[in-house]
């Protein structure tokens, strides 16, 4: 289907609650996926927990919970989440869902299997539960897991591995060629960069003793769960119905776009797209790489406590606040910090200075002369906020727009429509009003509540009403 649009998050550990930069990439991949339908598109928006890794294990069993019983708390933390931000997961795929997830999963797995790309063998290597992934000692920082800062385990036992090495020529020239498209351009290089040093092949499943016997049984053998990142991986296709709705799946796949965190990069590029190029199943068309939050300048660590709970943000400071600043101040192509006094700062100085400061001005001014604005309906996004939206360039994009908000906030200082009266006032602040009505549109994709409350304010007779944001 030559209209549709499939984006997809990356699907979370389910080993902890959810920290801002949950929010981060839910709010990055949901503003796409408006912008997407407002540009005529059909889009499916998908998400989900990873339910099936080791850490959850391991967090269950240190809670003193039933394996079940944690991930499913804690997957039903991030839908609420999604919730709260004002997003709506057309799909949500949970990976201990036994009727869809599992056989979509070994369905996989076989079709790798027929193609002569899993075999068994023994192995020991450094193994990061963090990541579920074995390093190398090149890899290593220092002694450390350089996503973690951990210092991995030595893990011996028989495994199926997957023949990643097979892929090599055919990884580096899907990648070289932007058949798959990674932006920004600087994770592509990065891409590149370990491809030129070999693949090797990879481990693809686990004991069930390591696994505690969680996970997807591994067909045709009890004693063994497959790997989390071929089983995490495939929540994209059994979300839309591989395996079990062949209409829903024929419909969505291939992922138009999967919207990730650096640290994952290695399997969504090179890993995800040897299993199916495996299996002959159509590859997705683009990765969009974010970075990562910091807070007050360090890393987000639980041991740190210095977590940001999206839950308590949104509750103090309102879903449009939270979304303008993650989408405004963290970078969209690189990390970013979160500070509170300077949330407060974008706060007053953006939001309830800048855009609800030039919404009332206009509104009161437009009320005092009784303009009236017929309904439109063929707006369309400026240059900017779509060229930079294309590019996911969320900051730059909003940067745009407050450019725009500050032109005419100062138009307004100079005309001084507020000394006119009757007819001059209203051919003064008219096209003003308007402006303010197209802003409002282009804005919808990022602050869609606050959107709304433009349009209908400035459609019909427009209405002096209670200020958008109020200062802190």
């Amino acid at each position: 289907m030559a209209n549709k649009f499939l984006i997809t998050t990356a699907i979370p550990y389910v080993n902890a609650k959810p920290h801002i930069g949950h929010a981060l990439e839910f709010l990055q991949a949901d503003t796409i996926a408006r912008f997407n339908r407002l540009l005529g598109k059909e889009v499916a928006l998908l998400s989900g927990g990873d339910e099936n890794a080791l850490k959850n294990v391991q967090a269950a069993e240190e809670a003193g919970e039933n394996i079940q019983k944690f991930v499913d708390r804690h997957t039903e933390l991030f839908r609420q989440l999604s919730e709260k931000l004002n997003i709506h997961f057309d799909y949500f795929q949970k990976g201990s869902d036994k009727i869809h997830h599992f056989p979509s999963s070994q369905k996989l797995w076989k079709l790798c299997i027929q193609a002569g790309d899993i075999y068994k063998k023994t192995y020991k290597g450094l193994y990061c539960v963090g990541c579920e992934t074995f390093y190398s000692k090149n890899e290593l920082l220092g002694d450390k897991c350089p996503e973690h800062l951990i210092i991995p385990e030595m893990v011996e036992e028989e495994n199926y591995f997957f023949r990643l090495s097979k892929y090599q020529r055919f990884i580096e020239k899907l990648i070289a060629t932007d058949r798959l498209r990674i932006t920004p351009i600087i994770r592509k290089n990065e891409v590149v960069a370990f491809i030129k040093q070999g693949l090797e092949d990879i481990s693809i499943s686990r004991s069930n003793e390591r696994a505690k016997n969680w996970g997807v049984p591994v067909p045709n053998d009890p004693n063994q769960r497959i790997y989390v990142w071929l089983d995490a991986l495939n929540i994209y296709q059994s979300g839309v119905g591989y395996g079990w709705n062949e209409k829903s799946y024929e419909k969505w796949w291939p992922a138009d776009l999967h919207v990730i965190g650096k640290g994952i990069i290695r399997f969504h590029a090179i890993y995800w797209p040897a299993f199916l190029q495996s299996a002959g199943l159509k590859l997705p068309k683009k990765l969009f790489v974010h970075g990562y939050i910091t807070v007050e300048g360090q890393k987000i660590s639980k041991s740190l406590g210095n977590t940001i709970d999206p839950f308590e943000l949104v509750d103090k400071f309102g879903v449009e606040a939270v979304r303008y600043y993650l989408l405004r101040e963290i970078p969209a192509w690189g990390d970013g910090d979160f500070s509170i006094n300077r949330f407060k700062d974008i706060y007053n100085g953006e939001l309830a200075n800048g855009l609800g400061n030039l919404v009332a001005r206009v509104a009161r001014l437009a009320a005092d002369t009784n303009l009236n604005l017929p309904p439109k309906k063929n707006f369309k996004f400026k240059k900017a906020v779509s060229d930079e939206l294309k590019q996911y360039r969320f900051d730059h994009a909003l940067i745009a727009l407050w450019e725009e908000i500050s032109a005419l906030d100062k138009k307004i200082n100079e005309e001084k429509p507020w000394e006119l009266e009757g007819l001059a006032l209203k051919k003064s602040i008219a096209p003003i009003a308007k402006e303010v009505r197209e802003i409002a549109f282009n804005l919808s994709p990022f602050l869609p509540k606050t959107s709304e409350r433009i349009l209908e304010q400035f459609t019909g007779k427009v209405k002096a009403e209670k200020p958008l944001f109020p200062r802190i």
